[in-house]
């Protein structure tokens, strides 16, 4: 299962906090979708989930273009919503809402008007992921959306506690992450194989792998 954020808008370029708003992409965001996109059809992706958000739908149709697979649209998978905040800096909103910031980045989500939680947002994409899934081992499932939800949402859907998810760094502009299936085991566990990637999945040639094989 390969996770991918959408290209690059304008509100990206600003330092602006997009969340929930229908921003699109911008001419570099459209030519980064069908760079990664040609990169990615290698992988011969079976179905293509995405945001209805229109940054990330149209980095889907950059992929299912090459490929000829339907984007599939889920409300799920499009980004957290930030509330107030959205459209401004981050200084912006320091400026206008000094004391909810404060609790946001003390660890209370819940003091931004309008604004959902990661666990919420993690939550309702891990949901979406397993209703959907395909668990068999030869099909490759991308799934297009944003880089909060995706932080969120994969974690979640690996069942990290919430303390771990701020370990996980920012997702670039048309990277990609792979989740993997561990088909040594008797049953099916999934597991994280690369992050903010830009280059296709390879084969690991490592001892874990053995022990994996060995129980």
């Amino acid at each position: 299962m390969v996770l991918w954020r959408h290209g690059r808008t304008a509100w990206n370029v600003a330092g602006r906090v997009q969340g929930s708003s229908d921003i699109p992409l911008d001419d570099v965001g459209r030519q980064q979708a069908r760079t990664a996109g040609e990169q990615l059809a290698l992988l011969r992706p079976t179905r293509i989930l995405s945001s209805d958000l229109s940054r990330a739908f149209e980095t889907a149709q950059a992929l299912s273009a090459i490929t000829g697979v339907e984007v599939e649209v889920d409300q799920r998978f499009r980004e957290m919503s930030f509330g107030v905040r959205e459209g401004l800096t981050w200084q912006q909103a320091w400026e206008r809402y000094p004391s909810q910031m404060e609790a946001w980045v003390s660890g209370d989500e819940t003091q931004i008007p309008g604004s959902e939680t990661h666990e919420l947002a993690g939550t309702r994409f891990a949901e979406g992921l397993q209703e959907r899934l395909d668990e068999r081992a030869d099909r490759v499932t991308v799934v297009v959306a944003h880089g909060g939800v995706l932080r969120a949402g994969a974690c979640a859907f690996l069942g990290l506690p919430l303390e771990f998810w701020h370990t996980f760094g920012g997702l670039n502009n048309c990277s990609w992450s792979v989740l993997e299936q561990n088909t040594h085991q008797d049953w099916m566990r999934w597991r994280l194989t690369e992050w903010n990637s830009g280059t296709l999945p390879l084969p690991v040639l490592s001892d874990d792998e053995l022990e994996d094989a060995d129980g």
